[in-house]
């Protein structure tokens, strides 16, 4: 019995050795994780904007896809890992895919507002699209900050060449959200810090989003790591892809952080009708263009709460909202993306994408 006894510890030891040996070799080699895999070629750039294209073997659909994301994070996440990529899965379903990556900021764009974005750097990805596909209209998909600057194009561009928006979990009224709580209140001087630093660093911005839930973040994560890797249903590569990801925060230009600080949380101006941008009013009556907004159930960084309102404000004739189960990221990255949430926004694409 003593001997059984013995082999059975030496078992568990030698089990627990495994165990901590395949968790640290995840958590150490998490930078060799393959993000962003798709074939691309670059169409366009300018200071850092980049314009992608990402051309689909299968095409079938003549009205292409721009996907926009937000400043603050690296637009991989469209393409985020083989085998669980939203642009792997539009190419396989016959659309040409675009996409506009920002670039990583450095100090002399310290001065490039929101306006220089959304006024000038996507309109012309835009236009650079249309001359190297040779389409007349496109299809928009904007996602958290991306969804609101594309937002903001289509309201101060009547004529804009865009048949479909997108948004996904687009943030919208932020009335007392805990963005707001953190960044709208008086004591937060944004101008102050946008006269002070070139940027706001990309580890901030990571440490503010985690911030919001810092318990699931911080600890809940590696916990459910190791569980995964006791019980051996630990995806090594799903769980790389997405913790590069994450990690993965440019620098966030000071003025356009300050403007964004502003509208958004300060003055809550998107969302009531009083954001101004280069003289013009941003009224998202205006959007006249077929769209589909997507909110996440359990989106804690654009609840779906605050983005709904869009509902009630857009111009359009055709506007319908689908809603999940998920959060902010997890939504359209999560496992149950590809088999959930993809074919729904390519079946209401391919109908006005004829």
């Amino acid at each position: 019995m003593a001997a059984e006894g013995l082999q059975g510890l030496l078992r568990g030891a030698a089990r627990l050795s495994g165990q901590l040996l395949e968790f640290s070799n995840i958590m150490l080699t998490t930078e060799d994780a393959v993000v962003g895999a798709s074939p691309k070629e670059v169409v366009w750039t300018y200071r850092k904007t980049t314009l992608y294209r990402y051309r689909s073997t299968k095409r079938r659909h003549p009205v292409p896809i721009l996907l926009v994301f937000a400043l603050i994070n690296r637009p991989d996440i469209f393409d985020l890992r083989p085998g669980n990529s939203f642009v792997e899965y539009l190419l396989d379903e016959g659309f040409d895919v675009y996409l506009v990556d920002w670039g990583v900021a450095g100090d002399e764009e310290a001065e490039m507002g929101l306006a220089d974005y959304a006024l000038d750097h996507l309109p012309a990805a835009i236009r650079e699209l249309r001359r190297s596909s040779g389409a007349e209209e496109i299809t928009m998909v904007g996602w958290c900050m991306g969804a609101a600057l594309s937002g903001i194009y289509l309201a101060l561009t009547p004529d804009a060449p865009v048949r479909n928006w997108v948004p996904l979990t687009m943030p919208l009224d932020t009335e007392n959200s805990t963005y707001q709580t953190w960044m709208g209140r008086e004591t937060f001087d944004v101008e102050d810090l946008a006269r002070s630093i070139p940027s706001l660093p990309g580890w901030a911005v990571n440490t503010a989003n985690k911030m919001l839930k810092p318990v699931p973040n911080f600890l809940g994560t590696p916990v459910r790591l190791w569980n995964q890797v006791q019980d051996g249903t630990v995806n090594k590569t799903s769980h790389q892809a997405m913790a590069k990801w994450v990690a993965d925060n440019p620098p966030f230009p000071a003025r356009a952080f300050a403007e964004w600080v502003n509208a958004l949380f300060k003055e809550n101006a998107l969302v009531k009708g009083d954001m101004v941008m280069r003289g013009q009013q941003v009224d998202l009556g205006k959007i006249k263009q077929s769209v589909l907004i997507v909110t996440a159930s359990m989106d804690h960084i654009a609840p779906r709460e605050g983005t709904l309102p869009l509902l009630d404000l857009l111009g359009s004739d055709d506007v319908e909202h689908m809603d999940r189960v998920g959060g902010h990221i997890g939504l359209m990255a999560g496992s149950k993306a590809k088999r959930e949430i993809w074919p729904e926004i390519v079946a209401w694409l391919e109908e006005r994408s004829q």
